[in-house]
C-alpha cells in the first residue's frame, strides 16, 4: 500500500499523518492508528504500528497514522493523554472525509499508550465501530469506565507482557462483554519484536472472527 504524507487540523494545531488508500475500491472501510507513548520515543514509525497497518492493508481498510502534538513535525506538546483524544478525533475527521472512505464504518487502532487513547476516544465518536487495542496497558494506566460499552473491542497482548499483564487484560476484556474478543500471542512481550507478523495475522483473524 502506497501511503502519502498529510498534515490535518487539531484545534489550532496541525498534525502530520500518512494517509493510505486501496486503489482496488471505490468504499473502503477506513482506519485510525495510534502510536505508544511520546514521553518513551513512541511515534508513527513504530514496529508495532506498521504491524497493525500491514493487517489493516490486508483487509483493504484505508489507513491514516499519524503523530500525536508535540511528536515529529505534529505542533503542540505532549498532553498527558486526555488533549491526545482530540488528536485521535480530529483524525477520524480528517479520514472520514476523504473521498472513497466509508465514513459510518471506521476503526480506531493503537499500541499501548495509543490504545488508551483510542479507548477513551471511541464512545464520544459515532463513526467508530470498531476499536483495536494492542498491549493495553492495564496494568500500569487508569482505564476509562466500560460501562455501556457498545463498540467492538479487539484486545491483543503478549503473554509475557508485564505493562499488559494477560490476567490483568483477560479481566478488562470480561468488563467490556459481549463486545470484546481477546487474542495472547505465546512468546511475545510488550514490544512485540520478533512477533509483527504473528500480530498483524491474530488482527486479521480477529477482524474477519468479529464480521463473519
Amino acid at each position: 500500500m502506497t501511503e502519502e504524507a498529510v498534515a490535518f487540523k487539531a484545534g489550532t494545531l496541525t498534525l502530520e499523518g500518512r494517509l493510505a488508500r486501496p486503489t482496488s475500491q471505490t468504499s473502503a472501510p477506513g482506519a485510525v492508528v495510534c502510536h505508544p507513548h511520546p514521553l518513551y520515543g513512541g511515534s508513527m514509525d513504530n514496529n508495532v504500528v506498521a504491524a497493525i497497518l500491514d493487517a489493516l492493508w490486508a483487509l483493504d481498510f484505508a489507513t491514516l497514522r499519524f503523530n500525536f502534538r508535540g511528536v515529529g513535525r505534529s505542533e503542540g506538546e505532549h498532553g498527558g493523554g486526555a488533549a491526545e483524544i482530540e488528536d485521535v478525533a480530529a483524525a477520524v475527521r480528517f479520514l472520514s472525509g476523504q473521498a472513497g472512505v466509508r465514513s459510518g464504518d471506521l476503526a480506531l487502532a493503537g499500541y499501548s499508550f495509543g490504545a488508551r487513547v483510542a479507548l477513551a476516544a471511541a464512545p464520544a465518536i459515532a463513526e467508530v465501530a470498531t476499536v483495536i487495542a494492542v498491549a493495553l496497558p492495564v496494568s500500569m494506566m487508569e482505564l476509562p469506565p466500560m460501562a455501556g460499552w457498545d463498540k467492538r473491542l479487539i484486545l491483543m497482548a503478549g503473554d509475557r507482557d508485564s505493562i499488559c499483564g494477560p490476567r490483568d487484560i483477560e479481566a478488562f476484556r470480561a468488563c467490556a462483554e459481549p463486545h470484546a474478543s481477546l487474542s495472547l500471542i505465546a512468546g511475545a512481550d510488550h514490544f512485540f519484536g520478533g512477533f509483527e507478523r504473528e500480530l498483524a495475522a491474530r488482527i486479521v483473524a480477529s477482524m474477519k472472527a468479529e464480521t463473519a
